[in-house]
């Protein structure tokens, strides 16, 4: 006798015509995550768990910031998530003379028409490459918090929305070298994870070498995801099941970095969501319709690491070491 499959009702508790449509089989989510994985690894080689880190990242409705060396593939990975997901794109190079206008848009004086018309900015768009955020200004990064918290912008009093899905991947080079201006504690916490590419290991360089230009083979990419389908596989994410234990250890986490004194300043409630729903994806994307402690620590770096400051100069790897040492309840 076949076993039935596994699946996540995503109905909402009041039905909508306009709301995604009920239930996806676990099955169906797990072939549709390795699909898109395998078909970008194809371009970014050698970085397939990073690539799930940004899928998951993705499906729980968040943004991400790459930070990383110059050259290592992060806007490459970006154009290729873009690609395999058949999402709307746009490219925004961050330099130290843009302006919020720049990206949000501005009003244009129509002469035949006798009044303004808005011109959208490049942030209308469902993924929005921020490339080198951190060599901007303050003053143009801001221009980003209320999209990425909101999925709204304002401008010139008027509130528009914009598109669905609505996806940030940011990335920054490290803060040492010259022209980075780096960025606040707000702005780094509307990104949901932080990860870094690293250099490809031997195998993955010599294809590089050897192989196809990456630009050209992400031409050709075609996308392994229906619209419907992204929007199905978001919705089920939040109703995938973490126990009052779990919810215990992850309160553990949080408590914790908010008591132990190498803490500069806590984890913030936000935080706290942030790695929930990151390990609710994470758990998904395995087949499971419950998270697991080990879902929790898979993303516990990627999602506190740059929101964590110390206090007695411990840096960033030495405080998620010490957070991922809290014991399970």
């Amino acid at each position: 006798m076949d076993t039935p499959r596994q699946s996540v009702n995503v109905e909402p508790d009041s039905p909508s015509p306009t709301e995604a449509p009920p239930g996806i089989a676990m099955t169906d989510i797990k072939t549709a995550i390795d699909t898109l994985t395998a078909s970008a690894s194809e371009i970014v080689l050698g970085k397939e768990h990073e690539i799930r880190l940004a899928l998951a990242c993705l499906l729980a409705r968040g943004h991400l910031l790459i930070e990383d060396l110059p050259g290592v593939g992060k806007t490459t990975l970006a154009h290729v998530l873009a690609k395999v997901l058949g999402l709307d794109y746009h490219r925004i190079q961050f330099t130290s003379d843009l302006l919020p206008a720049d990206i949000l848009g501005v009003s244009i004086f129509e002469k035949e028409r006798g009044d303004f018309r808005f011109q959208p900015g490049p942030i209308f768009a469902q993924l929005i490459l921020a490339d080198e955020v951190n060599r901007a200004t303050p003053k143009a990064q801001s221009a980003l918090l209320e999209a990425m918290e909101e999925g709204q912008v304002t401008v010139e009093g008027e509130t528009r929305p914009l598109p669905e899905p609505f996806f940030v991947i940011a990335t920054q080079n490290p803060t040492y070298q010259i022209g980075t201006f780096p960025l606040p504690e707000s702005q780094l916490d509307r990104f949901l994870m932080r990860i870094s590419l690293g250099f490809p290991d031997a195998r993955a360089e010599r294809a590089l070498l050897t192989g196809e230009d990456r630009r050209e083979m992400v031409k050709h990419l075609r996308p392994c995801l229906g619209h419907e389908q992204l929007a199905r596989i978001q919705a089920a994410v939040p109703r995938v099941h973490a126990s009052d234990a779990l919810l215990d250890y992850v309160q553990a986490l949080l408590r914790h970095s908010r008591q132990a004194t190498q803490f500069a300043a806590g984890l913030s409630p936000r935080a706290g969501l942030a790695l929930l729903h990151g390990a609710q994806a994470w758990a998904l994307m395995a087949g499971r319709d419950h998270v697991l402690p080990e879902d929790v620590q898979a993303v516990l770096p990627h999602v506190v690491g740059h929101r964590l400051r110390g206090g007695d100069g411990d840096d960033a790897d030495q405080l998620v070491a010490t957070l991922a040492a809290v014991a399970i309840p």
